[in-house]
């Protein structure tokens, strides 16, 4: 089950959080009451307003848990800039028992091929559900065109609401959303379809290839023409650092340049040596990450995200402040869906 809410009044997530796990602990018998009776109404009723007091857009549903008789599932349903505010309701959870575990996005189903439900009045079950897969070369990612008998008879939102739900059964949330790419739900059967329930192994095949920490170096230009080199991890998820949603830009200028203000000589070293030291001190306090790194126009700008209650930042301004080619600069925001480095997300 699943339920949308209305805006939350408080304007502190931390608060919501705290105010929603204090009311869970007071309405847990009732609420256990209504999963014996076997009253979905009942418990829609209880838990829809408490996840609406936590945000609007988070969506909940009860699912068979893994350890558990029940899993509460509260999710961002792919919107990146809740999935921190999901991990952090999770983080928050007491501890799970044997009739309650908790989790911040959907978790894959073991019994998928087994599961049924109501779409546009028709029976849809994953097993008669096809897909094609196309994975490019080289990348980390599976695109998916997906159909079912009933897809002819439904509109296109209904279609692509059935086959999101169905892949996050098959493969959890957090795994379509680090390997699927392009989803497509077909009105007609795909010439080289195959059951769905081989994704999981041909999704496995693929992330097998990208188990080691890499590197993407790319080229483009800037807004006035010039040149512009940057390099940044790949794959590149938020959604494989979900409590991540602090980003730290480091500018650093440096004086000894190409004729298109790249750095080279002297000054390509000391960019080398700040951004080891700057690995090193991030790893050291932990809970954070450098994505990437741009150079254009005599100035380098390294992005950092982090946990912002790991008080990261002063420890790259206490790096920042040793830079010697030039005035470096910290600048710190709020970034849940890693904006500032859209164009280098995978």
């Amino acid at each position: 089950m699943r339920l949308f809410g209305r805006k939350s009044e408080s304007a502190d997530p931390a608060e919501a959080i705290a105010a929603f796990w204090t009311w869970w602990d007071q309405a847990r018998p009732q609420i256990d009451a209504h999963v014996e009776a076997e009253d979905p109404e009942a418990l829609a009723d209880m838990i829809g307003p408490a996840v609406t007091g936590l945000h609007p857009s988070l969506v909940w549903e009860i699912a068979p848990g893994r350890m558990a008789v029940n899993a509460l599932v509260v999710s961002a349903s792919n919107e990146p800039e809740l999935r921190p505010f999901a991990h952090r309701w999770a983080l928050a959870a007491p501890p799970a028992d044997a009739m309650w575990e908790f989790h911040p996005s959907r978790q894959a189903n073991p019994q998928a091929a087994d599961l049924t439900l109501d779409v546009g009045g028709r029976e849809f079950g994953l097993d008669r559900l096809v897909v094609a897969l196309r994975v490019p070369p080289g990348t980390p990612r599976v695109d998916v065109t997906a159909f079912h008998p009933i897809f002819p008879d439904v509109d296109d939102d209904t279609r692509t609401e059935a086959t999101f739900l169905a892949l996050d059964w098959l493969l959890g949330e957090d795994e379509v959303a680090r390997w699927v790419g392009e989803i497509v739900a077909a009105e007609f059967e795909p010439i080289d379809a195959l059951p769905a329930i081989h994704l999981p192994a041909v999704v496995a095949d693929v992330a097998e290839g990208f188990t080691d920490e890499r590197w993407a170096l790319l080229e483009g230009h800037t807004a006035t023409g010039g040149r512009l080199i940057a390099t940044a991890r790949y794959p590149l998820r938020p959604v494989d650092f979900p409590l991540f949603d602090q980003h730290i830009a480091v500018t650093l200028p440096y004086q000894e340049a190409d004729g298109d203000g790249l750095p080279l000589g002297a000054s390509l070293e000391a960019l080398r040596d700040f951004e080891d030291r700057l690995i090193q001190r991030l790893a050291e306090a932990g809970s954070a990450v450098l994505a990437a790194h741009m150079s254009a126009d005599r100035s380098r700008v390294l992005h950092v995200y982090a946990d912002p209650t790991a008080a990261v930042p002063p420890v790259v301004e206490e790096l920042a402040a040793e830079w010697k080619e030039g005035r470096a600069r910290v600048d710190v925001a709020e970034d849940p869906s890693w904006s500032a480095v859209a164009p280098f997300l995978t």
